[in-house]
């Protein structure tokens, strides 16, 4: 077979574009059933998923009633002209099949990364180098129970910087105190995140997430910070990740 024998290429849509309620199709193989074909709605735009393999956090993903099983990942999620709207991706499911509660990873961040990996074969993302601790009720009390001051209701605290990463060069730092905290040792005194580029960051999911989407390797990004009491800002040229923590 040439390639002139081939099909085309099923066109991208904007995913910016798709609206909840519109009518999408899924193309796959579940369950080794090949070419099948089931339907439903757009039932959420926007939503975070996390990736089942490195923990990272894909944003803009596509939430569908549509049937999905094992065996549709990385099939097509399609609107009604043909156009790919997403690639099926993660199920939310107790029994291991469709619930009505499927996502897609979107177009638009398909049209971002895609390119790069056939490219290279792999997909660099943006790198900060931290490991952080949210903070919410239930780790304010405990943090505040070993003698913390914690003056914020919300944002993430810097727990652990990598060797060499951006963060570490610009002089973000973690505690030195240590504390019990469930099965973890968790270093007190730390820097507190609350705004990356003057947009809220509410937990690891926030930051991660805008790193993702609205930032590049090699970009320059503003922290907000809280040290010893005090709001300050730290610049942070982002780099990529290592290939040895990849």
């Amino acid at each position: 077979m040439s390639r002139d024998d081939f099909p085309s290429p099923l066109p991208l849509a904007d995913s910016s574009q798709v609206v909840v309620g519109e009518t999408v199709l899924a193309m796959g193989n579940p369950y080794g059933l090949d070419w099948t074909l089931t339907t439903g709605v757009v039932s959420a735009l926007g939503r975070v998923i996390e990736s089942t393999q490195d923990g990272k956090y894909i944003a803009e993903a596509i939430q569908t009633d549509t049937a999905i099983n094992p065996g549709n990942s990385g099939g097509p999620l399609l609107n009604m002209d043909g156009q790919v709207i997403g690639i099926t991706s993660q199920i939310i499911s107790e029994s291991g099949s469709s619930s009505g509660l499927g996502f897609a990873i979107s177009s638009n961040t398909i049209e971002r990364i895609v390119p790069e990996i056939i490219e290279n074969g792999y997909y660099l993302h943006a790198w900060l180098g931290i490991e952080t601790l949210d903070l919410t009720d239930y780790s304010i009390a405990i943090l505040e129970e070993a003698g913390m001051d914690v003056s914020m209701d919300s944002g993430v605290l810097v727990i652990g910087i990598e060797s060499g990463s951006p963060a570490q060069e610009a002089g973000i730092t973690s505690g030195n105190q240590r504390l019990q905290f469930g099965p973890y040792i968790i270093p007190l005194g730390g820097d507190l995140i609350t705004a990356i580029n003057n947009v809220q960051v509410t937990s690891k999911q926030d930051l991660m997430v805008y790193l993702e989407t609205e930032t590049s390797i090699g970009d320059k990004i503003n922290l907000t910070i809280i040290r010893d009491g005090r709001t300050q800002e730290v610049e942070i040229t982002l780099s990529s990740q290592p290939s040895s923590s990849r």
